[in-house]
């Protein structure tokens, strides 16, 4: 059997070689024996998923992505396209919404994570005071954090992302209006709403599984200088199971009380290495998974 293709992100300014941000990861995909093609991020987002993968080879199998996030609509899109091409993603678009969008994975790490809620929006509108209260009552008049059904605003943590008191509704709409706005177009799905847990300054320790198995640990790339001790991983497991994608991580985080706890979930294929992490054990993870 074939080993999968891998398909990186081109350089925008040279079309043969891959984006500089995964170069490393584009060598030692070569060098565990995969092969390796690349796409046009900027045309896939664009919505021209055919132009995007012009320089795909037809009929080469099975393939991971591994570049920047692409939207689950534009990933289905980016399916089709390679599907006509004869090359098949070994994550399905239904997979990678499950895995990538807090609604999709939310369930299956309930006991895990803190407590959720969420209320679909579109960029530039955010939910009316009202709603996003009646949303919250169910976590507490405790603190909370606001994001989209993928990524926060923590770098304006006081105006865009952390509530004190969810008592406060009028805090909490502007908190979510100042969100919203600072989102614009890149909005995705609506607003999360997380009851806030203090976790120990230890960092953020981000597992990598291919298909039930943690391949690699590494620390999260926002923090790339913290990595808390070795996480009890036999829960996440389990809960990785049982949401059933082939290729996601977990950010683990020690609370307080020392609780592990999966602050988010992601699809492999657009989660991040930090700068220094040998890609080689992720890579040849791949290469067996196909």
């Amino acid at each position: 059997m074939d080993t999968p293709l891998v398909i990186f992100c081109r350089d925008p300014l040279n079309s043969r070689r891959a984006d500089g941000h995964f170069a490393e990861e584009a060598r030692a995909a070569r060098q565990a024996g995969l092969r390796v093609a690349l796409l046009d991020h900027d045309a896939l987002l664009a919505g021209r998923a055919a132009a995007a993968v012009s320089a795909v080879p037809p009929d080469a199998g099975a393939a991971w992505y591994r570049g920047w996030m692409v939207p689950a609509g534009r990933y289905a899109e980016l399916a089709g396209a390679l599907a006509a091409l004869g090359v098949s993603l070994l994550t399905s678009p239904e997979s990678y919404r499950r895995a990538h969008e807090l609604p999709g994975w939310y369930g299956t790490f309930a006991e895990l994570t803190p407590r959720s809620v969420w209320l679909p929006a579109e960029p530039g509108t955010a939910p009316a005071g009202g709603t996003l209260a009646a949303a919250a009552a169910g976590l507490g008049a405790g603190p909370a954090i606001v994001k989209d059904y993928v990524k926060s605003r923590k770098h304006e943590w006081d105006t865009a992302c952390y509530v004190p008191s969810l008592s406060d509704t009028a805090r909490l709409s502007a908190v979510v209006g100042r969100f919203v706005e600072l989102q614009e177009e890149f909005l995705t799905g609506g607003v999360v709403i997380r009851a806030f847990e203090r976790f120990r300054p230890s960092g953020e320790a981000r597992v990598w599984w291919v298909d039930g198995v943690p391949v690699l640990t590494t620390a999260h790339p926002d923090s790339p200088g913290l990595l808390p001790a070795e996480p009890s991983l036999a829960e996440v497991g389990r809960a990785v199971a049982a949401l059933g994608c082939r290729f996601v991580t977990t950010d683990l985080a020690l609370r307080e009380d020392g609780a592990w706890r999966v602050v988010e979930v992601g699809d492999g294929q657009v989660s991040d290495l930090p700068r220094g992490v040998d890609p080689g054990a992720l890579l040849g993870a791949l290469a067996g998974a196909g």
